[in-house]
């Protein structure tokens, strides 16, 4: 007998299998797999009327927690997978993009929102916030790949995907003390007295400092355990788990938020620190591994609600002012605050475009709307910024989707081609500037 939860059943059945060859099967082609799932859930929630309406508003604290468990497992993968030893020089891409993109991102876009959408202020504040940061989970086609094990290239990854790769791990957590800003306005007003000093002892410097502390040292702590414990037994990097990449990732965000840190900041801070420990040492791949595929399967099913919403009316009252808002953030403030992030930089020109216009927009963005939604004043611009984050998240899924494969495959033979002519066939130059 046909019945929904038989549906259900079937359905995540074929969404496991194809979560698990489409990622190989799309490799070059003009097409990704968050492409896939979206329009699977376009497609399911208009064909079955009687699947229950995917409602971020309606279901704000299932959002919330759903996206958060998804961002925080994506950014223990994305510290695990960077072999490159942390640096000034060696980051100079990650810290340029944090400190001068990002914020120009956050200004413009506030802009946008109060002369050309007509928002508040806070609600303004709330959508820059939410956008600004580069979504570690959607970003994966363009992130490094499996951490080097032993015999491995230590620093194999080349600065386009570590620069998208260090700053999604970042700048997720560096967004927070904004949605923060923007929650504050809407709860006590716009005059700075009333925010402002709370604001930044606690939101700014209190939350990013707790953050890097207490994700250094849960990761020395649990490196230590993983390879260096006295006795054997509990020396968990010979017993091949990977699923304690799991337990690092709660127990380093939940003991930070317990002390009010950005959780964010301390899982990425976690990964990273792991992974400069015993760096050749294989188990960093089984971490990642593990990481990686859990992150995957809750990539398909927020992607297939998300298709769910929008095919029920999430982008119901979207007009033309917002399309034009969305295409001008993704494909002009995104760019030109990248652009001018790396000016002067040693990435090379095409690098340089190309880590500016692969700013994808996605889970995060969503975490980011739904935690304020439940924490601040925004009930009467709730359906609107919904539909504005849906949209940026989709049409960012969509146009970064149908050109990360063609374009960085280009980038990778011509990086190819330029390390041959300089080292010779022996040369290997993922580095290469291009």
């Amino acid at each position: 007998m046909f019945e929904v939860p038989n549906l259900v059943y079937a359905a995540a059945g074929a969404a496991v299998f194809a979560a698990a060859v489409l990622p190989k099967l799309l490799r070059n082609a003009p097409i990704s797999m968050p492409m896939v799932f979206l329009g699977a859930g376009l497609l399911a929630f208009t064909v079955f009327p009687t699947l229950r309406d995917p409602d971020p508003v309606r279901y704000g604290t299932a959002a919330t927690h759903l996206t958060e468990v998804c961002v925080i497992i994506s950014l223990m993968g994305a510290g695990l997978a960077l072999d490159r030893p942390l640096g000034l020089r060696r980051w100079a891409t990650t810290w340029r993009m944090l400190g001068v993109a990002m914020p120009v991102c956050l200004v413009a876009v506030t802009l946008l929102g109060l002369w050309g959408l007509g928002l508040g202020l806070a609600a303004a504040i709330l959508i820059a916030a939410a956008l600004a940061p580069t979504d570690p989970v959607l970003a994966s086609e363009v992130q490094v790949g499996e951490p080097a094990d032993e015999g491995g290239e230590t620093e194999k990854e080349d600065e386009i995907r570590f620069g998208l790769t260090s700053e999604a791990g970042l700048n997720d957590g560096l967004a927070f003390p904004f949605v923060y800003l923007a929650i504050a306005i809407s709860t006590v007003g716009a005059a700075p007295s009333e925010w402002f000093p709370h604001w930044f002892a606690v939101d700014v410097l209190w939350g990013i400092g707790i953050g890097l502390l207490a994700g250094f040292g849960s990761g020395k702590f649990l490196a230590a355990l993983f390879f260096s414990a006295p006795r054997e037994s509990i020396r968990l990097a010979n017993h091949s788990q990977g699923f304690v990449a799991l337990a690092a990732t709660f127990l380093a965000y939940g003991l930070t938020e317990l002390v009010e840190g950005y959780g964010f900041i301390a899982v990425f801070t976690c990964a990273v620190t792991i992974r400069s420990v015993e760096h050749t040492h294989g188990y960093h791949r089984i971490l990642h591994s593990y990481v990686e595929q859990l992150e995957r399967l809750m990539t398909v099913v927020i992607l297939v609600l998300l298709g769910g919403a929008i095919a029920r009316g999430l982008l119901a009252g979207i007009g033309w002012a917002e399309v034009m808002f969305a295409l001008a953030f993704l494909l002009l403030v995104r760019p030109v605050a990248g652009l001018l992030g790396l000016a002067g930089g040693q990435t090379g020109p095409r690098e340089r475009i190309a880590i500016s216009f692969f700013g994808i927009r996605g889970i995060g963005s969503l975490y980011y709307l739904a935690y304020a939604m439940k924490n601040g004043q925004f009930a009467a611009t709730a359906e609107e910024l919904w539909a504005l984050a849906g949209l940026v998240v989709a049409m960012s899924i969509v146009l970064h989707g149908a050109t990360t494969a063609p374009v960085m495959n280009r980038l990778d033979r011509l990086r190819e081609r330029r390390a041959v002519q300089q080292f010779g066939d022996k040369g290997q130059a993922p580095n290469t500037p291009v």
